[in-house]
């Protein structure tokens, strides 16, 4: 196995995009809204791109099972490595979408 596998399945790259998200907590000022958009649309965008890199995930593992089933490959080592980033793909999403329901029902409690 080489570095870059190795780096991908202990970062999971594709995941860490999102943390990006919540270190732009400051305010934008006017130049840099008109250059990169509006906070919530970068934050959506991340959330999408997270979305395809977890079904991405989900696809390769069950890619790599179906090999396995079929005895195209013995390798148990990808197979592992495959079902165990898209685990904690779909684990991360379900976790973030979670999180947007319980504030999105909380904002609409608000009294006004």
């Amino acid at each position: 196995m080489d570095l870059s596998a190795i780096s991908e399945v202990s970062g999971l790259r594709g995941l860490n995009k999102l943390s990006s998200v919540s270190s732009m907590t400051g305010v934008l000022t006017g130049e840099q809204e008109k250059t990169t958009g509006t906070l919530f649309e970068s934050f959506l965008d991340t959330a999408i791109d997270n979305i395809r890199t977890a079904n991405g995930y989900l696809s390769d593992a069950e890619d790599e099972k179906l090999k396995f089933a079929m005895g195209e490959t013995e390798n148990t080592h990808d197979l592992m490595i495959a079902m165990q980033k898209a685990s904690t793909a779909l684990q991360y999403t379900v976790t973030i979408r979670d999180k947007l329901l319980e504030a999105y029902k909380e904002i609409m409690q608000m009294q006004i």
